[in-house]
């Protein structure tokens, strides 16, 4: 039986997510050495990141066959000894906000996770970011390697958005039963080595450093209309190749407006987001702030 306490930071997207990965890759020794275990995906350029778990997506179902596997990726990664497990997939992917739909498959998802792992959850931590933001910065973050549509075609959809933050604290709140749940605003996430010392309060900081590396910059809107002309026109091109294209173009740092809310909109998503985080912070079991 893993009885061993799991501290999970399931992100969210664009929520400096990979930096903490980073912080987490750049002292891995000093976490190891004081007894501590660490996964996280490799995605974005993290050199030590491993982590493979498979959770359902929408069209999955409930997806209990998975658990076994996962259950068997966690152990393999925790070694039997204290767990933290970052990965912003846990609740989802971006790309169904480009349909109006907000972590469709939530439920399923954390459902897995529970059940793949066998011992204490003692601690789930949220980073929360204004939906505007979030919704057009994963806009943009999906443009650097996949082709898509005008930002404008796809604007009734985020506008009418399904639910939002409170339904996704909801869902790891009650399927995950951790000991501790807290949300964080973006705006008071502070640095990566801050996030870990709030993710694992007993944790000795002393010797822990902030990521020296930068990761997952943004591209500009020079460079992802560059790539969006390339992969209009039919290329297919590598993590070094869009990369390049990226780097290319870093200087032209002038908006173009290639993924932008208009006002109005933005007024829009201000108020819901404000309104949530006042339901979040009124939630039972729920550390907010």
């Amino acid at each position: 039986m893993t009885q061993t306490p799991l501290y999970c930071h399931v992100g969210a997207h664009r929520t400096g997510t990979s930096s903490f990965q980073m912080c987490l890759h750049e002292n891995r020794q000093v976490l190891e050495g004081a007894g501590w275990s660490a996964a996280y995906p490799g995605r974005d350029g993290i050199p030590s990141g491993k982590l493979a778990l498979r959770l359902p997506g929408p069209k999955d179902g409930t997806a209990q066959g998975l658990v076994p596997k996962a259950a068997r990726t966690l152990r393999a990664h925790a070694a039997g000894r204290p767990f933290i497990l970052s990965e912003e997939n846990i609740p989802g992917r971006m790309m169904h906000f480009m349909q109006g739909r907000f972590y469709p498959a939530a439920e399923a998802r954390a459902s897995v996770l529970r059940a793949a792992w066998d011992g204490p959850i003692a601690h789930v931590l949220l980073v929360v970011r204004p939906y505007g933001q979030m919704f057009s910065s994963g806009f943009r973050k999906r443009a650097e390697d996949n082709p898509v549509p005008s930002f404008d075609t796809l604007r009734p959809k985020y506008m009418a958005m399904d639910r939002g933050w409170p339904a996704l604290v909801e869902i790891l709140r009650d399927v995950l039963r951790p000991d501790q749940l807290s949300v964080v605003p973006y705006a008071y996430r502070g640095s990566s080595a801050d996030l870990l010392a709030r993710l694992v309060p007993d944790l000795d900081m002393s010797k822990i450093e902030e990521p020296h590396s930068q990761v997952n910059v943004s591209a500009t809107d020079a460079a992802l209309e560059a790539l969006q002309a390339r992969y209009h026109n039919g290329e297919s091109l590598t993590r070094p190749e869009w990369k390049a294209v990226i780097e290319a173009h870093a200087n032209d740092v002038a908006p173009r407006g290639f993924a932008a809310f208009s006002e109005q909109e933005e007024e829009h998503w201000t108020a819901r987001y404000d309104a949530d985080l006042a339901t979040i912070a009124a939630m039972d079991g729920v550390t907010f702030g």
